[in-house]
């Protein structure tokens, strides 16, 4: 219950920072969009303020931004290369990878960063005992652990660092 007021208290600030017109209306308001806020997304953050104030996890943060970039880059150029080949070199199909990731939200960048990524796009997760299927442009491996260490490799040991 301390997380959803926690939120409710900085969504209700950040709402009156981004209306900044100090009548009673738009303050009414803000009560409002702020409780929705809190009903929509309050499973998302931590029930622990302990992991809030962890560095580590922010470090963890900065360094899975430029890792995500480079890679979304390379897939880029690997997907540009594939279209304008005259052959189409392409081998699609859809793979099984396995992550130790436990946490929601955790999963949930992976699928994203994954999806984000050209040339990947994750279709299901079975949360259950931690497994994506990943639709991909070129299949390399079909084995779960070289899918795995291709795909998710780069990603998952860092978003271990940000939230568990």
């Amino acid at each position: 219950m301390r997380s959803k007021i926690v939120l409710f208290i900085l969504a209700y600030i950040l709402w009156a920072l981004l209306n900044w017109v100090p009548d009673w209306q738009h303050l009414l308001v803000g009560v409002f969009v702020s409780v929705f806020v809190v009903y929509l997304t309050a499973g998302l953050f931590p029930t622990r303020f302990k992991y809030l104030f962890d560095i580590k996890r922010y470090l963890w943060a900065l360094y899975f931004i430029p890792v995500f970039l480079y890679e979304c880059i390379r897939a880029n150029f690997d997907v540009a290369y594939r279209v304008i080949h005259p052959d189409l070199p392409i081998k699609p199909g859809i793979v099984k990878i396995k992550t130790g990731l436990k946490s929601d939200i955790a999963l949930t960048f992976l699928a994203n960063s994954i999806t984000l990524t050209p040339g990947t796009m994750t279709v299901d997760i079975d949360r259950s005992n931690g497994i994506l299927y990943i639709h991909w442009i070129n299949v390399r491996d079909t084995d779960i652990e070289g899918a795995t260490k291709l795909i998710a490799g780069k990603f998952e040991r860092i978003l271990k660092g940000i939230f568990e």
